[in-house]
């Protein structure tokens, strides 16, 4: 079985990942939740520990702003980690009830731009070199506001935040059909971040939800697409049933996932040199939120593994001949196969444990961070 192109492939993993999380109606606490954002790497770094996979931690500011930038990278430099990507907060202000950068009123803009300029230096103390953004920003209601001036209020303020970035900085751009409102959301799909991207420069790219589109969007189409334009920046990995659900990748539609790894390998993108940051953006509400992290990692690399078993020629010879059943029995017959026993291998081989979420039950790290974090305020979702 050929796993080579598992070579130098990894996943970034999200700090409010490991923090409370819940639903409108409630968040749900337990003992031993990270306290602040040393105690978030903490536990990423459990993730990678055990798969090898998850070197790199993405930050959300301000909920994990710091006094001394310089110690919290120590601190994830020790712990065998980096810091990633850094996301911006636009939607817990009560100013930003309107909007943030396409807020009618320029005060409020203002200060969304400084808000990601601020960002912009964390960057630079931290050794991050993406910025990305979700703008929660859009409209209840038809006439509430200009949609062409939300727009064009939009690409202003991401042309000043575009020229503060530095030469090795991205912006990362991110879209929501809907959600929080629902008459209209100022960057829908990836046609509209996509224009933005292309306005702004080549250092802007477009970031992947697989949560953020309409039931039935063949979201593998789109990977396709921004491939080949050079404008997909990352992957926000979770699954869904309904909207945005951020359970764990995978788990609802591993099919999907297969299709769309199977485009990324088409493309080669799954290598390093492509610059496609894959990263997790999940929530772990009712489930253990390290174990949850640990099996999301193995189904996108499982997924990836079975996308590297397609016999590209046999697939490409049924593509030209028109064998329709061929061209989908070729894609069938690596989906079906069956990678676990030939992954935990690979990770045997590379001294990390067969089952890696076996192993940290067995680890003890839950219990002794239950025994050691007492006192102070849990980090939640928003905090």
């Amino acid at each position: 079985m050929n796993l080579d192109g598992l070579d130098g492939f990894t996943i970034e993993v999200p700090s409010w990942a490991y923090g409370n999380s819940g639903t409108r109606f409630k968040v749900f606490t337990r003992p031993g939740g990270p306290r602040n954002p040393y105690e978030k790497l903490s536990d990423a770094a459990q993730v990678n520990r055990l798969t090898g996979l998850a070197n790199r931690v993405s930050l959300h500011i301000p909920w994990d702003l710091v006094d001394d930038w310089a110690d919290l990278k120590a601190h994830a430099d020790k712990l065998g980690v980096r810091i990633g990507a850094i996301n911006s907060n636009v939607f817990q202000d009560d100013d930003y009830r309107l909007g943030s950068l396409c807020n009618p009123d320029p005060a409020i803009r203002r200060k969304a731009i400084d808000h990601h300029l601020q960002c912009l230096d964390v960057m630079r103390q931290t050794g991050s070199t993406d910025l990305k953004i979700w703008l929660p920003d859009g409209l209840n209601y038809a006439g509430q506001d200009s949609l062409r001036g939300r727009q064009e209020r939009l690409a202003e303020a991401l042309r000043e935040i575009y020229d503060a970035s530095d030469d090795n900085h991205r912006i990362l751009l991110e879209y929501k059909f809907f959600e929080p409102y629902f008459y209209s959301t100022d960057i829908p799909d990836w046609g509209t971040s996509l224009l933005h991207c292309l306005a702004l420069g080549e250092r802007a790219t477009v970031v992947l939800d697989t949560g953020h589109h309409a039931p039935g969007t063949n979201i593998e189409f789109i990977v396709m697409q921004l491939l080949r334009q050079g404008r997909l920046g990352a992957f926000d990995f979770n699954s869904r049933y309904y909207a945005d659900d951020d359970l764990i990748v995978g788990s609802a539609d591993p099919f999907q996932l297969f299709r769309i790894m199977s485009e990324i390998v088409a493309a080669d993108a799954h290598r390093p040199e492509s610059r496609v940051n894959f990263m997790l953006d999940q929530c772990h509400n009712i489930e253990e939120k390290i174990p949850g992290q640990i099996l999301s990692v193995l189904n996108v690399e499982q997924a990836l593994a079975k996308a590297l078993q397609v016999d590209q020629a046999a697939l490409a010879t049924a593509q030209r001949e028109g064998d329709v059943l061929g061209a989908h029995q070729v894609l069938m017959d690596a989906y079906e196969t069956d990678v676990r026993p030939a992954l935990a291998d690979r990770r045997e081989a590379r001294g990390l444990p067969r089952d890696p979420v076996k192993a940290f039950g067995a680890s003890g790290y839950a219990q002794t961070a239950a025994a050691e974090r007492v006192g102070g305020t849990q980090a939640g979702w928003g905090a």
